[in-house]
């Protein structure tokens, strides 16, 4: 890594690798089925994810990072999409985070942006916003290994494996923007 904000977008990118991950593993109605206990499916979760991002880093540096015009309430709103509508919309709120840290600096990291009026250092906002991207990562994830069952393929070391994944370690790195399935 040549510098800190080069980080933070690999461990971004690793995190949308391990959704897609997931997502790839179901069928296209499984997408919007409910997760369990009747919690968000995943197309519910995708809307919510996209929406965040695109709010938080339009004009990142510039405005609040809670948007006008955003409708929160409606992303949690249950839907059925298609596989391809789901992968359109996550793709909006990722294509302008990305512009967004295509264009940050490390000068830049102690800048003051605004989230919902609150202050934040520029540092603390990316990282605020990776621990709220991968906690829903982890739920997407959690909905399709419970969808998958015994037919889930495992996107880090499956039970069993750890001695020899310990011997030959691919996925450490954040950098990592491949699949983060292990052996």
């Amino acid at each position: 890594m040549s510098n800190i904000i080069d980080s933070i977008r690999a461990e971004y990118l690793r995190y949308k690798a391990l959704a897609e991950a997931a997502i790839d593993q179901l069928a296209e109605d499984e997408l919007s089925a409910r997760g369990p206990n009747d919690g968000n499916s995943i197309a519910v979760i995708c809307w919510h994810v996209s929406g965040n991002l695109k709010s938080r880093f339009t004009e990142f540096l510039t405005s609040d990072g809670e948007k006008p015009w955003r409708n929160r309430e409606e992303e949690f709103e249950a839907r059925t999409v298609t596989r391809a509508e789901l992968l359109s919309k996550w793709e909006q709120g990722w294509d302008v985070l990305l512009g967004a840290l295509a264009t940050l600096t490390d000068e830049q990291l102690q800048a003051t942006v605004t989230i919902r009026g609150q202050p934040l250092r520029v540092h603390e906002a990316l990282h605020r916003s990776l621990a709220h991207l991968s906690y829903h990562v982890g739920q997407i994830v959690y909905v399709a290994k419970s969808m998958r069952g015994k037919d889930w393929t495992y996107l880090s070391i499956p039970p069993g494996k750890s001695d020899a994944y310990n011997k030959a370690p691919k996925f450490e790195k954040p950098a990592s923007t491949t699949s983060p399935r292990a052996p």
